[in-house]
């Protein structure tokens, strides 16, 4: 009995000794994971106070470049009114003179096209772009612009044909087909070598019309049209007239296209040149003889 009572008394003080080594256990590793929540959360601390300070210093940036982008877009603006009204009388001028304004007004006008590609990345960040569309006849918008770039295309010895059918209106926000259209219309431009053509499509396709950009530049490689609508991407294909590029324009252009429900697409082959291709809603019923006579772009 004495025995029994032992071996008992043993087993209950082997079981408590058990219990005890599992308690301290628990309690050390209790402590462990205590220890580590509190790390983990000073961890989170700091990346928080990191990602707001990046967050500032982001949102800095872009204040910064959008303050600098549009005090320089006034400027810019002047200087571009001022070139033109000199291109009109420049019958003093030599042509030595006449060269150099060529160049001046290439330059103003790549810079401007680089403002405006900063404030509309800076705003589509920010809060996106409101859009109001509406009926717009593409034979006068797409004219419109091609008239302004005709006069940056004679100084690289460049064509722009453009042949527009007599009935082509779509459902679209004028702002939106301004900055699409000219993004396009300036690559085309930069990226073609001097004596080549550019040609302004108007094409019916279904419920849809097609516009097609088309250069005869040095194409875009099966790696570039990859990554072609990337922010800030520079393509391996340089501007031929020591243009610059902020490699935003494509990226808008895609923002735009896609928030007015169309779509994009590209055509090219490395030395056959690039076309880019918007496809843009039929507009419903018959445009008043107001709209029809309206110049969309000035």
């Amino acid at each position: 009995m004495e025995t029994l009572i032992s071996i008992l008394i043993g087993l209950l003080l082997v079981v408590i000794g058990l219990q005890v080594r599992a308690y301290l256990k628990l309690k050390q590793k209790n402590k462990l994971i205590l220890v580590q929540s509190r790390e983990i959360k000073r961890q989170i601390q700091e990346q928080e106070k990191r990602n707001k300070e990046v967050g500032d210093l982001v949102h800095e940036k872009q204040q910064l470049i959008g303050l600098v982008s549009h005090d320089l877009k006034g400027p810019f603006n002047r200087i571009f009114a001022l070139i033109q009204l000199m291109e009109l009388t420049n019958e003093n001028l030599t042509e030595e003179q006449r060269e150099y304004l060529g160049k001046i007004h290439q330059i103003v006008a790549d810079g401007l096209s680089m403002i405006r590609n900063l404030l509309d990345n800076r705003r589509l960040e920010d809060q996106g772009i409101d859009q109001t569309p509406e009926q717009i006849n593409l034979a006068l918008a797409l004219g419109s612009m091609v008239k302004n770039y005709r006069t940056l295309a004679v100084k690289k010895k460049i064509q722009i044909h453009f042949e527009p059918p007599a009935q082509a209106f779509v459902l679209a926000d004028r702002m939106y087909l301004s900055r699409i259209f000219e993004n396009l219309i300036s690559n085309a431009l930069k990226f073609s070598p001097e004596g080549k053509n550019i040609f302004v499509l108007i094409e019916e396709t279904g419920d849809k019309f097609a516009i097609k950009v088309k250069d005869e530049g040095p194409g875009i490689s099966k790696e570039d049209q990859k990554n072609l609508y990337r922010k800030f991407q520079r393509l391996s294909a340089r501007p031929t007239g020591g243009e610059s590029s902020t490699g935003l324009g494509l990226s808008i252009v895609k923002t735009l296209v896609e928030k007015m429900g169309s779509e994009i697409s590209c055509e090219s082959e490395e030395g056959m040149g690039t076309t880019f291709i918007v496809k843009l809603d039929k507009s419903a019923g018959l445009p008043t003889k107001k709209e029809n006579q309206k110049l969309v772009f000035n």
